[in-house]
């Protein structure tokens, strides 16, 4: 069936109105299929003065810290408050106005869930908790209603997906599985499309696997393609076009950027190179995505660096300036990511 980029519908499930954004000739978009796509009436610039990026958590030794940036300026990060607890290797999501953080390792494996008002700074509440026990490193993505964590690290590799309705303090609930067990990775998504990519096997190898749920569906993850490395502990983020995949750890640490079209399937491609070889975690708008925190090979040490690109160019990272700590394994959302719409 033939749908008319900008037709509008009322969707029953979730309770939004949603416009059709078409192909090339539709609104804009450069992807090859549609998507629809909810309408709001908010947007990042109305509730912080532009998107606003929140990284919390990170390593050696778990911390509570938790910093923000305006994604679409350039500066050094400010202090927005603490976690309820020390957290690393943990993840982030969040809609609009909602940030949760997963906080991962404090300092043993932690089920414990958090959320913060994104728009203002102060302390995070406790929200929930991993159905599945306590764990760390899950790959996370979101729409404005859902977030999903996928796979986990620690205690051992799992394939397990579970989702939170972001708007409800709770557990958890089952969503499905990955395609294997991993932990590790990263996600990204569309206001559909929710897209994880790399991480480790059971057997400790890295993984090039990219996978892709529906995130308002509840079923399995079905293969996208591969990147264009095997690569854990990266960092992404989205508009609601692209999905942008960078640094991580191959055999070394790696410096690499990587793109995906999230309404198709296919490999990724090459996009350019960050600042600095790191771990990084993204934070992204609907033009630009800030790469933060990491560990540099050179000088083998914990970084404070933020660096970005623009998302529907190509090229090189740029600086855009310091997190107010130095860290790796942190965790990162933002109020006006892809899954936003």
């Amino acid at each position: 069936m033939s749908i008319t980029p900008g037709a509008i519908r009322f969707n029953t499930d979730s309770m939004k109105l949603e416009y059709y954004r078409g192909g090339p000739v539709g609104f804009g978009t450069t992807t090859t299929t549609g998507e629809w796509v909810n309408i709001t009436t908010d947007s990042p610039d109305i509730q912080t003065g532009g998107t606003r990026g929140v990284y919390a958590g990170g390593g050696p030794s778990a911390v509570n810290t938790a910093n923000y940036i305006n994604v679409d300026t350039t500066g050094n990060a400010l202090s927005f408050g603490t976690l309820t607890g020390t957290s690393k290797e943990g993840c982030g999501l969040a809609s609009r106005t909602r940030g949760i953080f997963l906080l991962g390792q404090s300092p043993a494996n932690s089920d414990s869930i958090d959320m913060i008002t994104i728009a203002s700074t102060g302390s995070a509440e406790d929200f929930g908790n991993l159905h599945t026990g306590a764990a760390r490193v899950v790959d996370a993505c979101s729409n404005q209603i859902r977030g999903l964590f996928a796979g986990q690290e620690s205690p051992s590799r799992t394939n397990d997906i579970r989702y939170i309705t972001i708007a409800e303090k709770d557990d958890t609930v089952d969503f499905g599985d990955l395609t294997a067990n991993k932990g590790f990775g990263a996600g990204c998504s569309s206001s559909t499309r929710g897209v994880f990519g790399g991480g480790r096997d059971p057997g400790g190898t890295s993984v090039d696997t990219i996978e892709f749920v529906t995130i308002s569906t509840l079923g399995n993850a079905s293969d996208f393609g591969d990147l264009t490395e095997t690569n854990v502990s990266l960092g992404a983020g989205s508009n609601s076009i692209r999905g942008i995949f960078g640094g991580g750890s191959t055999t070394t640490y790696t410096n690499t950027i990587q793109y995906i079209t999230i309404a198709t399937l296919g490999d990724a491609l090459d996009f350019g190179d960050l600042t600095e070889p790191r771990n990084p975690r993204g934070m992204s708008s609907s033009t630009r995505i800030a790469f933060g925190g990491g560990f540099d090979p050179s000088p083998g040490a914990n970084t404070d660096i933020i660096d970005y690109v623009q998302i529907m160019s190509t090229g090189n990272a740029i600086d855009f300036g310091d997190l107010t700590y130095t860290n790796q394994n942190g965790s990162a959302l933002s109020n006006g990511h892809g899954g936003l719409g």
